[in-house]
């Protein structure tokens, strides 16, 4: 028997083939590339029924994925294929395609054990788990077919663990990091890399800062406005009087007519600090009305501990300690 010498060729541009069953850790190698590079059958799952586990809707996924890799073919770009592609026609089609364009083909190879397959597999979703003899049919399927890539048309057959995509992986975020901190000699994201510590990259393209605004006291002011809803918010610097930044929400003072010798409604700001996009959400929702952080910077009021709610959660904590007690001394 003749040895083959350990293939760790990946050309650039190329068509790079990830295969291996469900629940081998695919997409978790495929996200060491560039995010536009990724064509994942999954995703394109979720794009044409909203759902990436909808097997009916793979098609039409396949359908619009190969549309796309044709495009970046003519384009010369490389493509890393993220699905299990344990079948040998579909393998073959993305060959020919490939060739058409004359891009060469990378078989990327996953050889995860069949129980960590399992055991992954069997704590997804359930809209994302494969039935258990699938993945094992899957995984029969790869050991089979590795022996016959280079047959099929495959230029280059790569095992995933000879491969180094830490390197890679590191320098690209260390380059997006520099970007956003301003390393680079760029302006950075400043404000923006502030805002998506504490809520997400979601809510920042939201976010207008209010110049010269009073309402918090001289502290800046922002607004996160999506159509007629809004949320104003300030910067704290000193938020625990320690030197900590944070941010609060406006909300309604709590103070109303029949609190007031005038009978008027106090008019606030009042002001409840948040911490994550949960507490906005909350505040959005008006849970965080009666917060007991809740801080009026025009009557003073301050939110209060419900004394008797925490009394009741002490006192039944206190019976779980009798209880534990109890169990001891017995």
């Amino acid at each position: 028997m003749t040895f083959q010498p350990l293939d760790t060729t990946i050309p650039d541009p190329a068509v790079i083939v990830l295969i291996g069953p469900a629940g081998s850790g695919k997409s978790t190698l495929a996200s060491t590339w560039e995010p536009t590079q990724i064509l994942s059958l999954d995703h394109y799952r979720a794009l044409v029924s909203d759902e990436a586990g909808d097997q009916a809707a793979t098609g039409d996924a396949v359908f619009a994925l190969h549309r796309v890799l044709e495009a970046r073919l003519r384009r010369g770009l490389t493509s890393v294929l993220d699905a299990t592609h344990t079948e040998a026609p579909v393998r073959a089609h993305i060959i020919q395609t490939a060739r058409c364009y004359g891009i060469p083909t990378v078989a990327l190879l996953v050889p995860t054990p069949l129980e960590v397959c399992l055991e992954r597999n069997a704590a997804r979703a359930d809209n994302r788990r494969v039935p258990e003899d699938t993945v094992r049919a899957q995984h029969r399927a790869v050991v089979d077919a590795h022996p016959r890539l280079r047959q099929e048309g495959f230029d280059h057959v790569v095992f995933a663990s000879s491969i180094d995509r830490l390197g890679p992986l590191l320098h690209r975020a260390s380059q997006t990091r520099r970007r956003e901190l301003g390393w680079d000699g760029g302006d950075g994201l400043g404000d923006e890399l502030l805002l998506r510590r504490f809520f997400g990259p979601a809510l920042v393209a939201l976010a207008s800062w209010k110049s010269g605004s009073t309402l918090a006291n001289g502290d800046r002011v922002l607004e996160l406005r999506a159509g007629a809803a809004s949320l104003t918010l300030a910067l704290r610097l000193n938020a625990d009087g320690e030197g900590d930044i944070g941010f609060d929400v406006l909300l309604p003072c709590p103070v109303t007519e029949n609190d007031t010798e005038d009978g008027e409604r106090c008019p606030g700001p009042a002001w409840v600090p948040v911490y994550n996009s949960t507490d906005l959400h909350r505040a959005y929702l008006g849970e965080l009305e009666n917060d007991e952080d809740l801080v009026c910077t025009h009557c003073g009021y301050r939110g209060e501990v419900d004394h008797e709610a925490a009394d009741w959660e002490a006192g039944a904590d206190d019976a779980e300690d009798g209880v534990g007690l109890q169990a001891v001394a017995s």
